[in-house]
């Protein structure tokens, strides 16, 4: 079961979580240029030393948008000035609140693809989110069959070839949303879990390393923000709350 752009909410003033709520934001990243000016100045340091880094001048304005706008979001649920929140990574990069903000049990995620992004926001979950764009993969089911598990790998091969590219980031997706909410990256092993996918019903993690009550905590959840893009959110909570919020540079930040 797919989220289609049609469900995506202009976002209220007052933003709040309650323990199960689970708020999923989905912003297009090719903003205006005095939009890029304002969110530059919100960023840190290392953030615009980042920036600067980028080879193609599209994507470092897509690297501000994504870092600007999450910044303003996280803003509304800290009550910080997105300019004073400060970020710490994980040994693979996932970002998190300082904890000298004061916000500690604020979780998020974020992830963009082209001109796309989406933001997961929860309290005190593991919580990981991925998009990519959908794009034909020559050696899609080498891929699959070196990389995912024999299931997996099966399912795969079995669909029609224009159902594969869509089916392969459909997997690609969850898998990656695991592995964020995890804090691990690619090398952790995509063999390692397992992903279950059945009619009319959002896709599962079935095993983690063999083991069935290990997966049972996990929700995972596909999002379709907008044509040829798919994504993908994973959460360890037993009865998520889904909010759907689209970001728009009309959304009042300050």
């Amino acid at each position: 079961m797919n989220v289609s752009d049609c469900l995506w909410n202009a976002p209220i003033a007052e933003l709040t979580l309650s323990s199960n709520d689970i708020h999923i934001w989905y912003a297009a990243l090719d903003l205006p240029p005095e939009q890029l000016e304002i969110f530059s100045l919100t960023l840190s340091s290392d953030e615009k030393i980042r920036a600067e880094r980028f080879h193609f001048e599209e994507h470092r304005q897509f690297f501000i948008a994504s870092r600007g706008i999450l910044r303003a979001i996280l803003s509304r649920y800290s009550e910080i000035a997105p300019e004073q929140i400060q970020f710490n990574y994980g040994s693979r990069g996932k970002p998190e609140i300082a904890e000298s903000c004061g916000v500690k049990k604020l979780k998020f995620n974020l992830s963009h693809s082209g001109k796309v992004a989406l933001y997961a926001i929860t309290r005190d979950r593991e919580i990981g989110i991925d998009i990519e764009k959908i794009h034909p993969i020559a050696d899609a089911e080498q891929i699959a069959q070196r990389f995912f598990s024999a299931k997996e790998y099966a399912w795969l091969s079995e669909l029609s070839p224009s159902e594969k590219p869509e089916a392969f980031f459909e997997l690609w997706t969850c898998k990656e949303a695991y592995l964020k909410a995890i804090g691990e990256g690619l090398a952790f092993g995509l063999d390692r879990f397992e992903i279950l996918f059945s009619p009319n019903k959002p896709p599962e993690i079935l095993t983690i390393q063999g083991n069935y009550q290990a997966a049972k905590p996990w929700f995972l959840q596909q999002l379709t923000p907008v044509l040829g893009y798919i994504g993908a959110v994973a959460v360890k909570a037993d009865n998520p709350c889904f909010t759907y919020w689209q970001w728009s540079e009309n959304y009042i930040l300050s």
